[in-house]
């Protein structure tokens, strides 16, 4: 029996990789849009629906994480498979929590993709069998004397942050503005020698996940 034809957007911010996984899934699905970061997505989808969304996890302004929970809200029927150069465990039961349907590094091939896009359309959960059962903890506990730096805030948001609230919603529980939470996560960035936003959240989640497996906690205020 055929599988039958799935309209896709692309969520990747190169755009030669975008370009170059639309070309591979052309023969299989319709691949209806191609946007190089969260708020091009979010925008593809209003203008153009689709079945299902590829969602890089890097990209600028927003990282994946960010964008994951606000498509499930706007459109809860949408399939989202998180494919990233990011094999880790932690990162892909995150994306999981968050709301995506499936999670792939970007050297799983063409055969794979496409098996997790017919899986998630059976309403299974996919992780690619690449993704390493268990996260080494090595890189995080070398970090953790970074952690004494930050002020009670600080931790707090680190620790919202890995439980998957994005800036608008950690504002809310605190009680402040987003440009305030934007400007504190930039400054948990510089003290934890972190490039990036994905980098952050990558932190934020193994930190919150060794905090509860230990059950051990940091001041919150």
């Amino acid at each position: 029996m055929d599988v039958p034809r799935r309209s896709l957007a692309l969520a990747d911010d190169h755009e030669i990789v975008a370009k170059g996984l639309a070309t591979l899934l052309a023969p299989h699905h319709d691949v209806r849009g191609v946007a190089h970061s969260g708020s091009e997505l979010l925008k593809l989808l209003e203008a153009k629906p689709v079945d299902c969304v590829l969602l890089d996890l890097s990209m600028p302004e927003q990282s994946g994480l960010d964008v994951l929970p606000k498509l499930r809200r706007r459109w809860p029927d949408l399939k989202i498979i998180v494919l990233t150069m990011h094999v880790d465990r932690r990162l892909a039961e995150a994306a999981q929590s968050l709301g995506s349907d499936a999670y792939l590094p970007k050297d799983a091939g063409l055969p794979e993709l496409l098996e997790a896009i017919d899986a998630v359309f059976r309403g299974e959960h996919y992780i690619s069998p690449r993704i390493p059962r268990h996260t080494e903890r090595t890189s995080l506990q070398a970090l953790h004397p970074s952690l004494a730096s930050l002020t009670p805030r600080q931790q707090r948001i680190l620790l919202l942050l890995g439980d998957g609230l994005s800036s608008a919603a950690i504002a809310q529980a605190l009680e402040l503005s987003e440009s305030t939470i934007t400007f504190h996560r930039a400054n948990l960035r510089r003290k934890l020698g972190i490039e990036d936003e994905l980098g952050l959240h990558r932190f934020a989640v193994l930190l919150r996940t060794t905090l509860q497996e230990s059950h051990a906690g940091i001041v919150q205020g």
